[in-house]
């Protein structure tokens, strides 16, 4: 089983905000995106996709409502992926808000397929809800 390190920041913020995380292969793209959701603090329950070519609503997203049939769908294990070092792609987290984080997958390893996915470096902190008020 491959465990992968990947490193994801919100886009825009790869200096000032990240999280690199531990992740087996045998876990979904949904648990992927949960870990993802709770290393930056943000509330869950938003729609989301996966683009594998850094594009919101491309038709070949892996979508949190995906059927399967028609559309990619988030249930799919990450091992599936056949992802590489060195590649890229993104979480696009709630489609009002359009949250794009950026994941950079720093490594592949053989691992043990028990782990329980873990952030093992963090920097930085994101509002999710900014108070906007505080601009005026």
């Amino acid at each position: 089983m491959k465990q992968y390190t990947l490193k994801v920041y919100p886009k825009g913020w790869g200096r000032e905000c990240w999280r690199v995380i531990h992740i087996s292969g045998k876990e979904t793209l949904d648990k992927l995106c949960g870990v993802i959701i709770d290393a930056f603090d943000f509330e869950d329950g938003h729609m989301y996709e996966f683009c594998m070519n850094n594009r919101m609503y491309d038709a070949d997203n892996y979508q949190s409502d995906g059927d399967g049939k028609y559309q990619r769908s988030t249930k799919g294990k990450i091992d599936r992926l056949r992802l590489a070092k060195g590649q890229k792609f993104s979480l696009h987290y709630d489609f009002g808000d359009d949250w794009m984080f950026v994941i950079s997958v720093q490594g592949i390893d053989e691992g043990d397929e028990n782990i329980v996915p873990y952030v093992s470096k963090e920097k930085g902190f994101l509002e999710q809800y900014p108070d906007w008020d505080d601009f005026e």
